[in-house]
């Protein structure tokens, strides 16, 4: 055993010594932390064939340049990516739980470590280096590897996908670098932009940002790039934006207009020519509603432009009356052939379903852990969490399809499938690994074992 690990199961000796608890029918009840190749996570396992097949942190490794001198280190770069995402996968978002999860044989064989014979995982420094050894170039691949990694999810071209975008808040509670106030939240913060397929919740890429607001300039840039990348694998794909009213950019609606198949439907802020052209609309709504004492709801569309538009874009209003008065919602769209109804309530209000994937991502992977000094390394921090995403939501959606957690939260799936008491034993010709018989939801785990490790 390493000097470094023979301090580590020094320092923790004292969660070694046995404890009484209450008596069961006049015998001692003694427990101690003692149990030996013991984890809490045997589900994780999951986890490692999925990232087998989809060659995930093998591609994310081939994003970073590992300049350290390959004769003095005790752990590959490989190794410490799967270690970090798994771990986050499991509900260990802190950088700190690598040092108490160092040992887990679990986390050792999902690394491709031996559990008992082979050194253990890495401590929180040396994650706490890799991190903050990232650089700009390396990002930007690691940004596209994401995309790419979306892109053969995919069998064959699709018809269709909506790209849903938005952006959340990610409080600091230190002094990191480009947070910023913002007046929204009442907090200093970054402002993480989420892209996923609105269609099948696929994450597409995750962009770190500082702590304002995305200005329009800035989402079409990004935009931009993520509609050529996958306009070069898929040259007939429809491809429709969808976003809140800030996500309305005259550039993207300019640029798309002479590239065919590319579409959006995205808020649109009210103002008094909107309000003036709508008029006829909500005068209707409010004459009903004075008759029949009803609430009523009225869709209308009409062509408009801002002093700043290239071109003229429809534009649906949504009008609803009620005792509290009128409420008007507007979204600029350049799909001319569908009833204005339809758009708004099949198209832009299936929108919703992105903050429920931001839930996930941020509350559930606690991807708002933005602790590090340094933008880059938050960043960084942001795709572990991201490849976290990745491994759960196809766990969830391609291998436990058919069951009660096919559309059950990832904090459910965290609980009920991957929190699994795991016995691993090292064995001259096999490691073996036990799970236990009484096991509430030992239906659904064995059926992705199942479909997993067919030949097992």
């Amino acid at each position: 055993m390493s000097t470094k690990n023979q301090q580590f199961h020094a320092e923790n000796q004292q969660y070694h010594l046995p404890f009484l608890l209450s008596p069961v029918k006049d015998k001692k009840v003694q427990a101690s932390y003692t149990g030996k190749d013991i984890s809490t996570d045997g589900g994780a396992l999951l986890l490692r064939e999925i990232d087998r097949r989809l060659g995930l942190i093998d591609k994310l490794t081939g994003c970073i340049n590992d300049e350290r001198d390959q004769r003095y280190i005790d752990h590959q770069l490989s190794e410490m990516l799967r270690q970090r995402t798994f771990q986050i996968a499991c509900g260990y978002e802190d950088g700190n739980d690598c040092d108490q999860l160092r040992s887990d044989a679990v986390f050792k064989v999902c690394a491709g470590k031996l559990p008992e014979t082979g050194s253990d995982l890495a401590s929180q420094p040396t994650m706490c280096r890799l991190e903050n050894s990232i650089s700009n170039s390396e990002l930007y691949r690691l940004a596209k590897t994401f995309a790419d990694i979306f892109i053969s999810s995919y069998k064959k071209e699709p018809g269709l996908i909506v790209l849903d975008c938005d952006d959340t808040n990610n409080n600091t509670h230190g002094d990191q670098q480009l947070a910023l106030f913002n007046n929204y939240y009442g907090e200093y913060c970054y402002m993480p932009l989420h892209i996923y397929e609105g269609l099948s919740g696929k994450l597409v890429t995750t962009i770190l940002k500082p702590g304002r607001r995305s200005k329009n300039v800035d989402v079409f840039a990004i935009l931009k790039r993520v509609m050529a990348h996958l306009r070069q694998h898929w040259r007939n794909t429809i491809i429709i934006l969808r976003g809140d009213s800030h996500f309305c950019s005259h550039q993207f609606m300019d640029w798309s207009v002479e590239r065919p198949n590319i579409h959006f439907v995205t808020g649109l802020s009210g103002n008094k020519k909107l309000n003036e052209l709508a008029k006829i609309t909500i005068e209707s709504a409010q004459r009903a509603y004075e008759a029949n004492d009803t609430n009523q709801k009225r869709y209308s569309s009409f062509m408009y432009q801002a002093q700043s538009w290239e071109h003229p874009q429809r534009v649906i209003v949504k009008v609803e009356v009620s005792k509290k008065g009128a409420n008007l919602r507007y979204i600029v769209t350049d799909m001319q052939q569908y009833r204005a109804s339809h758009v708004y309530e099949t198209g832009f209000c299936a929108r919703g379903n992105m903050e429920l994937r931001i839930k996930e991502h941020k509350r559930y992977l606690k991807s708002d852990r933005s602790s590090c000094s340094s933008f880059q390394a938050n960043q960084f921090r942001l795709f572990l969490h991201s490849a976290a995403y990745v491994l759960i939501h196809t766990l969830q959606k391609e291998v436990l399809s058919g069951t009660d957690y096919a559309n059950a939260t990832m904090k459910t799936i965290q609980l009920k499938i991957l929190k699994t008491a795991a016995w691993v034993r090292e064995m001259k010709t096999k490691i073996k690994i036990e799970l236990p018989r009484a096991f509430a939801n030992i239906a659904a785990q064995k059926q992705a074992f199942d479909i997993l490790c067919p030949s097992g």
